[in-house]
C-alpha cells in the first residue's frame, strides 16, 4: 500500500467505537437536547466521516476534540447540521390541516367579527426542515384570510439545521414534491420553474410575503423567536429528545401560546405523562389550560 493511497474508501466510513459514540451522545444531548441511541452508531459514522476526511483528522475522537475546542462554534453548528433528520412533505398529517381549515380558522373569523379577538395570526413552525410544513401552513392561512381581508398574518419557521433553514427560505423544491399539494393550491401559490430551474417549483410572492426564517435551537430558549403565537407546530421533533429535555421544551412552547392557541405534535407524540398544562382537543393537538396572562403583542 502506497503512502498516498486513501485509507478511507469513499463508500465506507471509518469505524466509530462505543467510546467515541458516547462522546457525541453527550455532546449532542448537551447542545441540542437530542438523544442518540447506541443504534445510531452507523448513522453518526456515515454523517460525520466526510468532515473527518475534509479536515484530515485520523479518528472520531480527534474530530470531537476539534469540535469542542475554543473558537470552533461554527464547526459545532456544522456537526449538528450533519446529524439532523430532514424527513418532511407538504401537508404531512393532513388531518391537522383539516382541523385548521374546518374548525380553528372559522372560529377565529367569527370571534374577530364579534370583536372578541384581533385580526392577526402568528404561527411558529418549530422544526421546519426544508420548508414544506410552514409553506403548507401559509397556503391554508391565505385561503382562509386572503390578501385584502384585513388580517395580519405571520409564519415563523425555524430549525436547528442552518442548511435546512437556508433551503426553506429559498422555497425551491423538485416538482415531485408537488404530489402532496392539493391541485387548486398548487396552481394558485406555486410557480413552475423554467430554463435553468426546469423540473423545480418555487413558492410564489404571496406566500413569501409573510414568512420569516431563522435558526433556533429548541434546547436553548434564548434562540427562540419572540412570542406569543396563536399556533405552534412542533411535529416529529421531540421524539429525538431525552425525557427531561422534552418536558422542558414542551413547557416553554406552551408558555408562548395564549389560552386560545393550539399546539400540534406529530402522530407518534403525546403530552400524556409529561405535563398537565394543556388539554387535548384532537389527536395530538392541544390547547393550554388557563394560567398566567401572556405579555401583550403591542
Amino acid at each position: 500500500m502506497s503512502g498516498g493511497e486513501d485509507l478511507w474508501p469513499s463508500v465506507l466510513p471509518p469505524a466509530l467505537s462505543h467510546s467515541e459514540l458516547a462522546l457525541f451522545q453527550h455532546l449532542v444531548e448537551a447542545e441540542a437536547g437530542i438523544h442518540l441511541s447506541s443504534a445510531k452508531n452507523a448513522l453518526v459514522a456515515n454523517r460525520l466521516s466526510r468532515r473527518l476526511r475534509e479536515l484530515g483528522l485520523p479518528s472520531f475522537a480527534a474530530y470531537h476534540a476539534y469540535v469542542t475546542a475554543r473558537g470552533n462554534e461554527a464547526e459545532k453548528v456544522r456537526m449538528l447540521d450533519s446529524l439532523c433528520t430532514h424527513e418532511t412533505s407538504f401537508f404531512r398529517e393532513p388531518r391537522h390541516f383539516d382541523l385548521l381549515r374546518e374548525h380553528v380558522f372559522p372560529e377565529w373569523a367569527a370571534q374577530a367579527a364579534q370583536g372578541r379577538r384581533p385580526r392577526s395570526i402568528r404561527v411558529w413552525s418549530a422544526g421546519c426542515s426544508t420548508g414544506e410544513e410552514p409553506y403548507s401552513l401559509a397556503m391554508e392561512l391565505l385561503e382562509a384570510f386572503p390578501k385584502g381581508s384585513g388580517w395580519s398574518l405571520e409564519v415563523v419557521a425555524t430549525d436547528l439545521s442552518t442548511w435546512a433553514v437556508k433551503r426553506a427560505e429559498e422555497g425551491l423544491w423538485s416538482m415531485e414534491r408537488a404530489r402532496s399539494i392539493p391541485p387548486v393550491l398548487l396552481r394558485k401559490y406555486m410557480l413552475k420553474g423554467v430554463r435553468t430551474q426546469e423540473g423545480l417549483m418555487t413558492a410564489g410572492p404571496e406566500l413569501r410575503h409573510f414568512m420569516r426564517f431563522a435558526r433556533a435551537n429548541l434546547h436553548a430558549p434564548a434562540t427562540w423567536p419572540m412570542g406569543p403565537f396563536d399556533i405552534i407546530f412542533c411535529r416529529n421533533v421531540l421524539i429525538y429528545f431525552g425525557p427531561e429535555a422534552r418536558a422542558r421544551v414542551i413547557q416553554g412552547l406552551l408558555s408562548r401560546l395564549p389560552e386560545t392557541g393550539y399546539f400540534f405534535l406529530g402522530h407518534a407524540e403525546s403530552l400524556i405523562g409529561i405535563t398537565t398544562a394543556a388539554r387535548s382537543v384532537s389527536a395530538n393537538v392541544y390547547t393550554p389550560r388557563p394560567g398566567p396572562a401572556l405579555p401583550s403583542r403591542e
